[in-house]
């Protein structure tokens, strides 16, 4: 028999659910638990079944998908997934017998966290948004004691932890690049269709400036589109240092050089912004879950820390007037940054550690 494991943790599908999963793993390693006591639950289909190994953490990986928002014939196999997959997650925690099972929302948590509660396995989920996702919500109504990134994330008994990030973010002194300002543009690992759209449309309008600089992750499916628009844009003579890649390595350190960022608003990025304490300007996506882009953006609007702008009205016109406003005034940015940090919770992968060893104990 499968010697016991103390954690389970299930969960993934992007890395908004797995690298927060995969620091507090990596925090209960460094308080002494061993790494193989440590385990990983994910889907076949998400990032997790490359990521997790590359972190020294075993993983069994469920079969199916999630669940579409209309009838269609992929739901009829989704529901058939999910069903084999809550057998799947029978299976798993029976075999590891962990003394807690973590779920951190996606695709696979709900079948693990289903399968604990079955088993009367202590279960503890941490949700990354504001707006909680399905899978989070009905851990909690099983019982699960819930840890949030946000306040006023509507789960019942929550304890506010934060959002777990890499510990290059975690210990961050932003040394901010001026004369020129630079402005960070982004959209996640793939980018932002609409962010890049409206940034390269600035062009036109910032050309002659020398007191901006900007860096545009634009995702490397779209690098080549986006060059050729920039190279269609660019004039002899022009001022403007415009760097464009598809791809960035070090993202803490384009983090810590950049006086303001133009972004999505997803769970990943909010921690990151919060953890460094930079400005931004928040474009959520239309259509996620839950609106849950929305529901970050106005949490860090409401604190003082962003501007929020509607996705539809991401065009060159309101993105030129809010960025130029913004940076034309640096008192603004530094209490905007002062506001990010103060929802910062550099130390969440400790805090939900804390929340699973006890929940585990109370077993």
């Amino acid at each position: 028999m499968t010697d016991r494991v103390f954690a389970l943790f299930a969960g993934g599908g992007t890395g908004g659910h797995t690298y927060p999963a995969l620091a507090v793993a990596q925090e209960l390693v460094q308080r002494g638990h061993p790494r193989e006591s440590v385990r990983f639950v994910g889907g076949r289909r998400g990032i997790e079944g490359r990521v997790v190994p590359e972190a020294g953490f075993a993983i069994d990986l469920l079969p199916g998908r999630g669940l579409q928002r209309r009838f269609t014939l992929q739901n009829v196999e989704a529901i058939w997934g999910a069903a084999t997959a809550v057998f799947r997650a029978l299976g798993i925690v029976r075999r590891y017998r962990p003394q807690v099972v973590v779920g951190f929302g996606g695709y696979a948590s709900l079948p693990c966290v289903v399968a604990a509660r079955l088993l009367r396995v202590p279960v503890v989920v941490h949700e990354q948004d504001a707006a909680p996702g399905l899978a989070n919500r009905i851990g909690v109504r099983l019982g699960a004691r819930a840890a949030v990134s946000l306040p006023g994330t509507p789960l019942p008994g929550a304890t506010l932890t934060g959002n777990p990030v890499r510990a290059a973010f975690a210990s961050m002194q932003r040394a901010p690049e001026h004369d020129p300002d630079l402005l960070a543009v982004f959209g996640g690992a793939q980018g932002a269709r609409s962010i890049n759209r409206a940034a390269l449309g600035c062009y036109d309008h910032w050309r002659a400036r020398t007191d901006l600089a900007v860096r545009h992750v634009c995702g490397p499916r779209n690098l080549d589109a986006c060059s050729g628009e920039l190279a269609s844009a660019r004039r002899a003579g022009d001022m403007l240092v415009y760097e464009l890649v598809g791809y960035e390595e070090r993202m803490d350190q384009l983090y810590g050089r950049a006086a303001l960022a133009v972004c999505r608003a997803g769970a990943g990025t909010i921690a990151e912004l919060t953890a460094a304490g930079l400005p931004a300007v928040l474009v959520p996506l239309p259509g996620a879950p839950s609106d849950h882009q929305t529901r970050n953006a106005q949490t860090l609007e409401g604190a003082g820390a962003a501007v929020m702008l509607r996705d539809d009205e991401c065009d060159p016109a309101h993105l030129d007037a809010i960025v130029s406003e913004l940076l034309a005034d640096p008192d603004a940015l530094v209490a905007m940054g002062t506001a990010a940090r103060g929802l910062g919770r550099p130390d969440a992968a400790a805090r939900v550690a804390d929340l699973v060893e006890e929940h585990a104990r109370a077993r």
